[in-house]
């Protein structure tokens, strides 16, 4: 049985108390070698999704042309400075997520959303498939307007094409400027250094309908 604690975001008053310090890792990337902290290359893009666990997202997007570098970590609560256990009590607030570094030249946002919308349920809510809690929500935190901006609009075609298919409403989080917290070394590219580790991506099997084809 889950504990209703973690079916529903914390209050401010019931969340933990804030760690004084962050964690920094010092690794690079297992698999693409580069830096996961800043500064990233002048012409990069980042965004923060949350697809449930972040294994296998992280991996989802790694893999992806035009990805310069990938974290996990996690964002959209109260508690600064997370550790895993703070997060999987339910009473930091944070999501799972995956910083996604990306060059747009190479690497459209609309298509780091289909990766997104594509690969996992977003009418859960606090759960994805067998991990249920709210860290596991459906989340895009964004760094800039535009992106907020096709965030949403990408949300609305996605809900619709959903419902069509007979899905309940869409429970993705967007939100703009929230910051992240990097999570423990051990997570970092966890399944490119456990190859055989837990992957709980899965989707709808319904397709995201671009923006260039929804704009025809």
């Amino acid at each position: 049985m889950i504990a209703p604690v973690k079916l529903r975001l914390p209050n401010p008053d019931e969340a933990l108390p804030d760690r004084p310090r962050p964690i920094v890792p010092r690794a690079a990337h297992a698999v693409l070698g580069r830096p996961l902290t800043p500064p990233f290359p002048e012409d990069s893009a980042t965004i923060l999704f949350g697809m449930g666990c972040f294994w296998g997202a992280e991996r989802l997007f790694w893999r992806q042309e035009g990805v310069w570098v990938t974290a996990v970590g996690y964002a959209g609560g109260i508690t600064a400075n997370p550790r895993y256990e703070d997060v999987c009590s339910g009473l930091t607030g944070h999501a799972e997520v995956v910083l996604v570094v990306y060059r747009p030249a190479v690497l459209s946002l609309d298509a780091l959303l289909a990766l997104f919308w594509e690969n996992h349920d977003p009418t859960q809510g606090m759960r994805q498939g067998n991990d249920v809690g709210t860290q596991y929500r459906s989340a895009i935190y964004c760094g800039d307007d535009a992106s907020w901006e096709a965030a949403l609009a990408s949300r609305e075609r996605f809900a619709a094409c959903l419902a069509a298919a007979g899905f309940g409403p869409v429970t993705t989080e967007i939100r703009r400027d929230v910051p992240f917290y990097y999570a423990e070394e051990y997570h970092q590219q966890y399944l490119a250094k456990n190859p055989g580790g837990y992957c709980g991506l899965a989707g709808t099997g319904v397709a995201y309908p671009r923006a260039a084809e929804a704009g025809r």
